[in-house]
């Protein structure tokens, strides 16, 4: 058993290599981007491939997540709770978020005195094309073409219906479905496996990301929009470090720095691809970990990916006002709670897809201020790196769901968050991003998949 242990602490140890590459790749990345741009564009497709593939694992992720979450208990009340408890959550704080853009947005005026190019104009309305409809279509979009292409079809939301609908046949069918429970868990277990050799890819796949943004954006273009950046920055830090600190403290006792020290790996590979997405499997394997019940990771953190997008609002906020300064036709206070309000109900249609924020946004104004439109291509040039804050918002948002709902629903561990958080009970990074051939600890989140009778 020790050699085992033994063998298992080696490899862990050999992660902290592939993240550190992280970093040298994106240092390495933007060098690349200001020294040779036109190469460093040609590397565009290498960043965005690297991304696919992580996508791709983000529906089997989620359903067999939870499949096995609501399968494995007896009450369908609890999950219903559970569920109820974190929509109610996401949408108080989606207006708690749009507030704060709100505020930050009017003190500071950072589009006040900018002009804009025809061509800049031009690209406006191209993203305002692209994002026409995508409220209508939110409802009926959520039903997929067949009970299979939820799995396949890249809408996040199809594969959450069918793995309810799933999860909930399997309770009913009580101890005849638990062998189909212990199936998903084993195609659980390959569907980490996977992700752990794509995980290996990631120093290339971040260089190549910031690389190719470097070279087609440019040292100019983000200097001409550096007062939007730093304020929608700030506005994030203060958001999540502020009131959801705060929140989480009052609530739960948890310290936000001690929570996202356990999260650093996934912040990281958050700012390199710019994807939340590219988190969610690593997430939910560490909630279970960290002592919240699989019920509660299985709803809260694959709903809160579509429903709770806090940096997505604040973006949001802080660009329809910064486009209305910019072109002197500032909106009324009235003006922006309606026209924000949409834009997050629009959302929650586009969440996941690659550009939803820029798309949304420009609907949003269509449909509002259409004499706005134009100024959404002064947002383009920077879209890509506001996305990190976005990203990371959005992250650290429903990590503190997770743990809130958890607490609220008494389906958290305390003893066991508290053991994680202070080191002396370390997460197994062998079963995200370990090569080896043999099997998981059996403590580990991918383990431990048959119904407990909790």
């Amino acid at each position: 058993m020790s050699a085992t242990t033994d063998e298992v602490t080696v490899k862990r140890d050999r992660t902290h290599y592939l993240y550190i590459a992280v970093i040298v790749a994106v240092v390495l990345g933007a060098i690349t981007g200001l020294v040779v741009p036109d190469f460093a564009v040609g590397l565009k497709w290498i960043g965005t491939t690297f991304v696919a593939l992580i996508k791709m694992m983000i529906q089997p992720v989620i359903f067999c997540t939870l499949v096995i979450g609501v399968g494995s208990v007896r009450s369908a009340a609890s999950v219903g709770k559970v569920g109820g408890l974190a929509l109610v959550y996401f949408l108080t704080m989606s207006t708690v978020a749009l507030a704060v853009g709100m505020l930050v947005g009017n003190l500071l005026d950072p589009g006040e005195g900018l002009n804009l190019s025809d061509d800049v104009a031009g690209v406006g309305k191209e993203q305002a094309a692209e994002a026409h409809g995508s409220t209508t279509e939110f409802i009926t979009g959520i039903v997929p073409d067949s009970l299979l292409s939820s799995l396949t079809s890249g809408e996040v939301l199809q594969t959450l219906l069918v793995a309810l609908l799933v999860g909930f046949a399997l309770q009913a069918m009580g101890r005849s479905g638990q062998p189909i429970l212990a199936g998903i868990g084993h195609i659980q277990r390959l569907v980490f496996r996977v992700l752990a050799m794509i995980m290996w890819a990631a120093p290339i796949g971040a260089f190549a990301a910031i690389a190719a943004v470097v070279g087609e954006t440019g040292v100019d273009a983000i200097k001409s929009l550096l007062t939007i950046m730093v304020a929608f920055y700030i506005t994030c830090f203060l958001f999540v470090f502020v009131v959801l600190g705060a929140i989480l403290k009052l609530a739960t006792g948890v310290n936000i720095f001690s929570l996202f020290k356990y999260l650093g790996r996934e912040f990281l590979l958050i700012v390199s691809t710019s994807s939340s997405e590219s988190a969610l499997p690593r997430l939910i394997a560490k909630m279970n970990h960290a002592g919240v019940e699989k019920t509660t990771v299985g709803v809260v953190v694959p709903t809160g990916y579509s429903f709770n997008l806090d940096g997505t609002a604040i973006y949001l906020t802080m660009a329809s006002i910064f486009i209305a300064d910019a072109l002197d036709k500032p909106l009324s206070i009235g003006e922006q709670i309606s026209l924000l309000l949409f834009m997050i109900i629009a959302s929650k249609g586009a969440a996941g897809v690659t550009g939803a924020g820029l798309a949304t946004l420009a609907g949003g104004l269509s449909s509002h201020r259409p004499e706005l439109l134009d100024g959404v291509g002064l947002i383009v040039g920077i879209d890509r790196f506001m996305s990190e804050a976005r990203a990371v918002t959005n992250f650290a948002g429903n990590s503190v769901a997770t743990i809130l709902v958890g607490q609220w629903t008494n389906t958290l561990d305390h003893a066991q968050l508290d053991r994680v958080l202070s080191g002396e009970d370390r997460f197994d990074e062998a079963t995200m991003v370990d090569d080896h051939d043999t099997s998981p600890p059996p403590a580990s989140p991918a383990e431990e998949l048959a119904p407990s009778g909790r």
